[in-house]
């Protein structure tokens, strides 16, 4: 995968963490430009970058030019489980994992998050990831590979990382049991998770989902400074 353009939103203070956010199947970064926008001014710290998935011949768009963080076959979650593009999504997860380890080289905390598509990614490298990550928020998506993932890719590192995995009662992409699910096996298999439900919520965030991810964001911040 050749390197992805990134919409980087600069600290207004010394440059203290960075989050990474990867956007869903069909967006791009700039389509999470808000989320610095609303949380910058309390996290003056903190860099925001904002990766976009490159472009692939999508599966499920008749085969059309669609930027993704891996090829699928329908656009839900079942359509995708019929046929896994495993390729696609490590090759994603090694992308994702040199943007952490530049980071990190500043000296600077990571925290890595993501929506839909962007989650599975997320959590994907997450477990796999031998860097320290200080905190991992998941937003509307699933642990994808079952036990690929956590027993040959989970690395010891990845356990001290706390999870945030959030997810609307109302998806009809990815059924929320899926989000749910991902969150129980994680936390069974010994990582630290919290889940967080929103009552009427679909495939989509919204305001008392982003002040959880900036709860979320200010105790890993705090802790790291321990």
């Amino acid at each position: 995968m050749s390197t992805l353009q990134v919409v980087t939103v600069p600290p207004t203070a010394a440059h203290e963490a960075t989050v990474i956010w990867l956007h869903g199947l069909g967006d791009s970064g700039a389509g999470w430009y808000f989320l610095a926008e609303h949380l910058g001014p309390q996290f003056p710290g903190i860099r925001w970058l904002f990766p976009n998935a490159p472009l692939r011949a999508l599966a499920a768009n008749d085969m059309s030019m669609t930027p993704a963080w891996f090829n699928v076959a329908g656009f839900d979650k079942a359509s995708g489980m019929q046929q896994v593009d495993e390729q696609g999504m490590l090759e994603s997860v090694a992308t994702i994992d040199k943007i952490i380890q530049q980071e990190l080289a500043t000296g600077a905390k990571v925290i890595l998050g993501g929506f839909s598509q962007g989650c599975v990614i997320t959590l994907l490298t997450a477990v796999s990831t031998k860097e320290r990550l200080a905190g991992v928020i998941g937003a509307s998506g699933w642990l994808a590979l079952g036990e690929k993932a956590t027993q040959q890719m989970m690395t010891d590192v990845s356990k001290a990382a706390p999870f945030l995995i959030c997810h609307g009662d109302e998806d009809p992409v990815v059924k929320h049991r899926w989000g749910r699910a991902s969150a129980r096996y994680l936390a069974k298999i010994g990582y630290n998770v919290e889940f967080k439900e929103y009552t009427g919520l679909a495939h989509a965030v919204n305001q008392e989902e982003v002040d959880d991810i900036a709860q979320f964001i200010r105790k890993q911040l705090s802790d790291a400074k321990l």
